[in-house]
């Protein structure tokens, strides 16, 4: 081969359709023509493809490109024999027939570039088949997908090391668009790549606008939506965080916008998502409305914008969804809607995905109580049987933990087939066997040969079909595969419809199986860490393009001036909340209240926790480490837990604060020498963008919103209560715990949250001398408010307050919405501050106000059976609930019959 400086690289470019090279490329393919690993990170839509493509056609020998999503690899397949190229693929979608001639092609060198799925390597018999002919490279796409600090980490990806060094370590390279210094450190030595080339092309997207409103509810959110619709170009990308939310979102757009709209999910048909890919790849649709499962691979140059109607989980995640706008280089859009529940969803996600040991062995316990196999039980049948707190997908990553240490196995559908394994190096089984079993040595010996080299493999077949191999009876074939499971190194499943388990191993106890809990909590810490960096660039002020490039590790870069930020003329409202002033004496005191708590905890602490300090909270964590002695406890009282986290963030974007790292993912948050500034009174406020509803509530000088029931630091007395109003003076406010989830209070263990701020409890700060109420600005501590730690009824609680109705809680959960309803009715119970509003209309709260009045609850359960059914009971019974604590008003049963209407509103949002 000649040296690859040698070599006249323009001249492949036709056979590509393309006239010259992109920035880049051409240094990144002549490493790979030197045979030198490289890692390669550009920018989507950069030309990734062609730097393993152009040598995989330029010299001869195989080039095996490793892709995570099969239609993916199939779109690529199609569109490189379109120019005549000599590339396939293999993968499930293939039947058996078709896999073995494609790697007997393989084998024989016929061809340019393969395409497989990172689990194709299990399979020894595709092992043998690359063995047989020369590798001249491995490329892996998304190759992001091997770290476990990654934002899409895959199990199968992270083993691709190992099965490199078996096929002889070929010249490799790694190709993503997102990848952070230590995602590439992290890839670089799992693969085991020899003193690597790295080049990174740049992050900067300098046609793209980026742009960040922060709407309050869908209401808001959708009016956001179409305002944008109207004004931007055309097609586009919509991403949404569930289906449920797809569909909604697109049929608002139907409504109101008449627009071709088209939907894409995984809870759709496989047809309906390849239909829906193809319209709109083919100009058919103005607007796509997708979750994340749309658009990788996607290479539509002319997509105008993409607008997030949630926040996505990582900062990674955004940018290379963000990424797919403006391919062709003309000015583009890419919106995100912002809204603090998204942060709860999110969180919601997470704990899902890294489910506690306790759910882990619940799942593998129940499964292993089957006796039939497989078990065909959807993950949301189980979640429910099992009444677990989180999501099917939570269930399915059970699964996948269990998988992994060899418990079971899940079974994709394939119709009423049946599968047999045998995994063993023998010539054959069958000499194992009595010579009397004629007819197990006859099936056995049948299984054998259709299995062939796929030793190790689950195997499909059709029992009729074996059942003729063999020559036998289909009953007596049955039979004779379930008798030949004692042999252990023979496997077999019966036939099944769906997507099934088959429970492997059920004898090795739980806490003997190899699942590193250990590894998945610091995994779990590290999303909620990314999750936080994205909300920070969501809430930031700076230039929206230059903060992404520091992120990724790129100093070098300078702003923008599309940005939203960066805009200097006039701008329409971003939404991110009210530019405050020195004028606002309420607002400079609090944010200097604010700056002292952080001063006064001296970097031990994250914000989470530094918010639970000022709020007063009575948290387990508070008191350990004797924050409740600080002269700042409980200095912002008023306000709520998570009203002062988004002050903190408001802090950091400002660079008041700033988080640091003390040890591994426990980032903890200090005064900075501008915040030192301002908390002395030294500088002012230029630059703070407070959300309009705590700039709001800081000038009102309000407790909480009227609205806002069920906490009993609001609704109850204290001792020293007037007796003509019942409430303390006005200027003698009472400490109030966080009316929102207060992280790391329950003794059943921490939340996630905490855990992403500190994997050890720090040492206790020194407390400062006590001083007076007055000083302190708070009058001793209120109760506490039981938390409930990781119950089902607290997510559900987390969502309602997020602003998601009881549908959409419902879905979510994937609960009934009536067990919405029993989830807020719990947490009421709780005393944590509920809304009417979430279940009640207007109308209706105001007739219930006039014909129940005040009641306590615990006297209003008897009288409900008093309630005709027409009077939706259970609306009344919520209404009650929430209601403060006060003295009984007059029985229902005594109450006028025409008082109470015959019928009432729905409850829920108008």
């Amino acid at each position: 081969m000649p040296d690859a400086p040698t070599l006249n690289l323009e001249e492949h470019l036709p056979r590509f359709g393309l006239a010259s090279f992109r920035p880049g490329q051409r240094d990144v393919i002549s490493a790979v023509l030197a045979d030198e690993d490289c890692l390669c990170v550009m920018p989507t839509g950069g030309g990734k493809s062609l730097c393993y493509q152009l040598p995989a056609v330029a010299r001869p020998g195989l080039a095996l490109v490793v892709s995570p999503l099969i239609a993916l690899m199939q779109d690529q397949v199609t569109a490189l024999q379109a120019l005549g190229l000599s590339a396939t693929f293999i993968n499930s979608t293939l039947d058996p027939s078709e896999q073995q001639a494609r790697l007997d092609e393989l084998a024989a060198g016929a061809y340019d570039l393969v395409y497989v799925a990172a689990e194709r390597f299990r399979s020894s018999r595709f092992l043998e088949a690359v063995r047989a002919t020369r590798l001249q490279l491995l490329a892996i796409d998304e190759a992001h997908c091997i770290s476990e600090w990654g934002h899409d980490f895959r199990p199968d990806y992270a083993r691709l090391g190992r099965y490199r060094e078996r096929l002889g370590n070929p010249p490799t390279i790694a190709l993503t668009a997102t990848a952070t210094d230590a995602v590439r450190r992290d890839i670089v030595a799992q693969l085991g790549l020899r003193d690597p080339r790295v080049f990174i092309t740049g992050f900067a997207r300098p046609n793209l606008h980026y742009e960040v409103l922060t709407p309050q509810g869908q209401k808001q959110k959708d009016e956001a939506l179409l305002r944008f619709l109207d004004e931007a170009g055309r097609p586009g990308i919509i991403y949404a965080s569930t289906r449920k939310r797809c569909e909604e979102v697109a049929e608002t757009i139907r409504d109101q916008r008449r627009l071709r709209v088209g939907v894409y999910h995984a809870g759709l048909e496989h047809d309906d998502r390849r239909r829906a890919q193809e319209q709109f790849m083919r100009g058919g649709l103005d607007v796509v409305v997708a979750t994340n499962a749309f658009g990788m691979g996607i290479d539509k140059a002319d997509v105008r914008f993409v607008l997030h109607y949630n926040l996505p989980g990582t900062l990674e995640a955004y940018y290379q969804e963000a990424g797919r706008a403006g391919r062709d280089g003309r000015p583009s859009q890419c919106l995100l809607l912002y809204s603090q529940g998204d942060r709860f969803l999110q969180e919601f996600f997470i704990d899902s995905a890294y489910p506690p040991r306790q759910t882990v062995r619940q799942i593998c316990e129940f499964l292993r109580s089957f006796a039939e196999d497989p078990i065909e039980l959807t993950q949301q049948e189980i979640k429910e049987t099992l009444g677990l707190n989180i999501s099917a997908e939570g269930v399915g990553a059970c699964e996948q933990l269990l998988e992994k240490a060899g418990a079971l196995e899940r079974l994709e559908p394939r119709q009423n087939m049946a599968i047999v394994r045998i995994d063993s190096d023998l010539p054959t089984l069958v000499d194992l066997l009595p010579r009397q079993a004629a007819v197990r040595r006859k099936v056995l010996q049948t299984v054998e040969q259709f299995i062939g080299g796929r030793r190790g493999e689950l195997v499909y077949f059709r029992p009729p079909d074996m059942a003729e191999r063999a020559g036998i009876d289909p009953t007596a074939l049955a039979r004779a595969l379930r008798e030949l499971k004692s042999l252990k190194a023979f496997d077999y499943v019966p036939p099944f419809r769906g997507r099934a388990i088959h429970v492997v191993d059920r004898e090795t106890p739980f806490d003997e199986l190899d699942i590193d809990f250990e590894t998945l909590e610091k995994r779990k810490a590290a999303e909620y860490e990314k999750l936080e960096r994205v909300i920070s660039f969501a809430r930031g002020n700076s230039c929206r393009q230059l903060d992404i490039l520091r992120y990724f590790g790129q100093e070098d870069g300078a702003p923008c001036g599309l940005c939203d930020n960066c805009r200097s003329g006039p701008k329409r409202d971003t939404g991110h909340g009210a530019r405050v002033s020195d004028d606002d004496t309420a607002v400079v005191e609090a944010v200097r209240k604010a700056l002292s708590g952080v001063a006064r905890t001296h970097s031990r602490f994250g914000k989470h926790l530094v918010a639970q300090m000022l709020c007063g909270s009575k948290a387990a964590k508070i008191t350990r480490n004797k924050l409740d002695r600080l002269s700042t406890y409980g200095i912002l009282g008023h306000l709520r837990q998570e009203e002062v986290v988004a002050m903190l963030d408001a802090l950091l974007a400002a660079g008041w604060i700033e988080q640091s790292e003390v040890d591994h993912q426990r980032p903890t948050v200090q005064l900075t020498d501008a915040g030192a500034l301002v908390m002395r009174g030294q500088a002012g406020l230029e630059g703070l963008l407070l959300p309009e509803g705590v700039a709001q509530r800081l000038r009102d000088g309000s407790s909480t919103p009227r609205s806002s029931l069920g906490d009993p630091a609001i609704t109850r007395p204290s001792a020293g209560a007037s007796e003509a109003g019942g409430r303390e003076p006005a200027s003698r406010p009472a400490a109030r715990p966080p009316a929102g989830p207060t992280f790391g209070d329950s003794a059943t263990g921490s939340a996630p949250a905490v855990v992403a701020e500190s994997q050890d409890d720090p040492a206790p700060v020194a407390a400062e001398p006590p001083r007076s109420e007055a000083d302190s600005g708070h009058a001793g501590s209120a109760p506490s408010v039981p938390s409930g730690g990781r119950s089902t009824h607290y997510w559900t609680w987390r969502l309602l307050v997020a602003g998601f109705t009881p549908d959409e809680c419902a879905t979510i959960r994937g609960i009934d919405g009536d067990v919405v309803l029993d989830h807020a009715l719990r947490a009421a119970e709780e005393g944590r501050a509920i809304e009417m509003g979430w279940f009640l209309s207007p109308p209706l709260a105001a007739t219930m106000e006039q014909v129940i009045g005040p009641a306590e609850p615990a006297r209003i359960r008897p009288l409900l059976p008093q309630l005709p059914r027409g009077t939706r009971y259970e609306q009344v019974q919520w209404f009650l609930k929430c209601r403060r604590p006060g003295p009984p008003e007059v029985p229902l049963a005594e109450a006028a019959p025409s008082a109470i209407p015959s019928s009432l509103p729905a409850g829920g949002r108008n």
